[in-house]
């Protein structure tokens, strides 16, 4: 009986899948059951389109079973089966021919959903078989063919018997190397976990013998008169899949708690999802999703060690266990699963972004996330914060990443402190605003309590306006991208004018600028470059000074840029302000000292700027110095 050679693509492909070393081999179960489930699929179309067939649904089955001493695998479907030319066809060639585009993947590091892309799934057992049989017969014929191979050595067929239409795999497991460990798919348990793992959802039964003990009497009695019992091991062959995922079950069918359950169970989570979110979606594209919003944040949410990514199912076969990519970035702390008939078993992370079926129920998705996100917050605003402090900066991340594309979709769900106490959205801000109030007013620091004790903030509190504090590093970045919400432009009361002054307040403040003007060009002389600017301050109340900036870098974004790692962060640097309270009796000391002792005056400047930077929480270039001349003023 000749060798058959495979043709030149097909054999540098399985070149690169039998020596290529992936982290996740096991997988090999995975195509090979796949395999077997589209087989009884095609009886099954047969069945429905000709009645006459004598076989009924129910018989349809895939058997999985083991054999250590002889270290084989065998695979058994009832499905259509194949005949000689049809193993040829299928078995002999592939049809994807671009094996340099398909090595360049594995040379990039990706991982074995590669191997479907490229239409290889059959030779995938090759990754830890060192020969490979199938024996099969196709439905209606009387003969069987059984098609060999050790590899890429080539292959052969030839005519065999089997009592039953269908195909058998049989893999035999290569030997233990140092480097690779081949004996774990030869037991049992692992076997079944691998099914448990990416099989489970399967359509049709998976038979595999499983091993239980139970206790059972031995016919004899002890001296008490009671019969013994022995603890025996008995091997039972039974359906180790669960076939029904619960996503595919009605709503009436599985409670939310049920759910839950099953999502603590699927994720490792020990609290329950603060949302569940049901999807059975009909029409052009059909497919079924089950979501979970959690209720805290993993350990490494905010680290780069973090996985998102929702497992995509195809009629119940996983394909992807983390596809990170169906959902925005904004939405990767949503889990759960996705499952259509429209997924391809070939889907990989390599051909995602042009998969349009993937967009569409992206999209989709995304837009039933964010529905639930409004109602958690309009109807269940306890739940809806325990949330948000757990993700609510990733809602900002989202707002700002990818240059605000994804602004209008977020900008309802970010919530911050109010200087009036509680957390509110910028819905609930514009909503409380009061008649006479044009802007929204919000204020940048490390803490809610530093920023309520801002001197600046003094004159929008003694109007009664509320004001948003806002405390994290990209809250500065998501407001310049907004510039204004519900047509209530933004306005920081650090650097921005307020707007609340009269035309007789505004042309007192000028005049008070012109008649102070030779002590603010004093103190502008004696801090040079460190200031851009000096003035009277028209928002102080009952502080000397306050520190500010002008231009489109702030503190809170100098700050940003300067704990960066690496880079030049250290260079963006805000333009300081320094205003001055012409009503407070430092200021009138250090008009005094001007005329009377200008070295004292300039000594006076550096502490107020010192004192400034400090109230700003900017750190100082010397406080030693610093505090060493405050301390020779006594």
């Amino acid at each position: 009986m000749a060798k058959k050679q495979f043709k030149a693509e097909t054999k540098r492909l399985m070149e690169l899948v039998i020596n290529s070393i992936y982290t996740h081999k096991e997988i090999f179960l995975r195509e090979i059951i796949s395999n077997a489930s589209d087989a009884i699929d095609k009886m099954n179309h047969r069945m429905v389109a000709d009645p006459s067939m004598d076989i009924s649904r129910e018989d349809f089955r895939i058997d999985v079973s083991v054999d250590k001493e002889a270290r084989t695998i065998t695979v058994s479907d009832n499905g259509t089966g194949m005949t000689a030319k049809e193993m040829e066809k299928n078995l002999g060639m592939i049809a994807y021919s671009d094996s340099f585009e398909f090595k360049e993947k594995l040379e990039e590091g990706a991982d074995s959903d590669v191997i479907g892309q490229f239409g290889v799934g059959f030779y995938s057992a090759f990754m830890v078989a060192d020969k490979v049989t199938v024996v099969s017969r196709a439905y209606g014929e009387d003969e069987a063919s059984v098609w060999e191979s050790k590899g890429i050595d080539g292959y052969t067929i030839k005519k065999g018997e089997k009592d039953t239409f269908g195909t058998d795999v049989i893999m035999h497991i290569k030997e233990d190397t140092e480097e690779e460990n081949y004996d774990e798919f030869l037991d049992r348990m692992r076997l079944r976990e691998l099914i448990v793992t990416y099989s489970d959802y399967i359509r049709w039964p998976i038979h595999m013998d499983v091993e239980a003990g139970e206790w059972e009497e031995t016919g004899e009695t002890d001296e008490d008169g009671e019969p013994k019992r022995d603890y025996v091991m008995k091997t039972e062959n039974k359906v180790i899949n669960s076939m029904v995922p619960l996503w595919q079950k009605s709503k009436s069918e599985v409670s939310d708690d049920e759910c839950k359950e099953f999502y603590k169970r699927q994720f490792y989570d020990y609290e329950d999802p603060v949302s569940v979110i049901r999807v059975n979606a009909e029409g052009r594209i059909s497919y079924k999703a089950m979501l979970f919003v959690p209720k805290r944040a993993p350990h490494d949410f905010y680290t780069r060690d973090f996985q998102p990514g929702l497992q995509l199912y195809s009629s119940g076969v996983l394909i992807m266990d983390r596809c990170a990519d169906i959902l925005p970035y904004h939405f990767r702390f949503v889990r759960g699963v996705v499952d259509s008939p429209d997924f391809s078993l070939n889907v990989s992370r390599e051909v995602l972004q042009n998969d349009s079926v993937l967009k569409a129920v992206g999209a989709n998705l995304s837009k039933k996330v964010k529905a639930e996100l409004e109602r958690l917050m309009k109807d269940e605003p306890d739940v809806y914060k325990e949330f948000y402090d757990s993700f609510g900066q990733q809602l900002k991340y989202g707002m700002v990443d990818n240059f605000g594309s994804d602004k209008d979709t977020l900008k309802d769900l970010v919530m911050f402190e109010s200087s009036k106490g509680g957390m509110v959205s910028f819905a609930d801000y514009v909503k409380n605003m009061q008649e006479s109030q044009e802007k929204i007013y919000y204020v940048v620091s490390s803490t809610a309590s530093k920023a309520k004790s801002l001197p600046q903030m003094e004159p929008v509190l003694d109007k009664g306006y509320e004001v948003l504090l806002m405390t994290d590093d990209v809250d500065p970045f998501l407001v310049s991208i907004l510039n204004e919400y519900d047509k209530k432009p933004f306005c920081n009361v650090s650097t921005e004018d307020l707007g609340l002054e009269s035309e007789e307040e505004r042309k007192e403040a000028e005049e008070k600028d012109e008649e102070h003007k030779d002590t603010l060009e004093f103190v502008k002389a004696t801090l040079g470059d460190d200031v851009a600017e000096v003035r009277i301050s028209r928002k102080l109340r009952n502080h000397a000074v306050l520190l500010t900036t002008t231009g489109s870098i702030t503190f809170e974004m100098e700050k940003y840029f300067r704990e960066m790692p690496g880079g030049r962060g250290g260079e963006m640097k805000a333009s300081r302000v320094l205003e001055l309270n012409a009503d407070h009796s430092a200021f009138r000391a250090l008009e005094d000292a001007i005329g009377s002792d200008k070295d004292k005056a300039a000594d006076m400047v550096r502490i107020m700027y010192g004192q400034a930077s400090i109230m700003a929480g900017i750190p100082l270039d010397d406080p030693v110095a610093h505090s060493d001349l405050v301390l020779s003023m006594f």
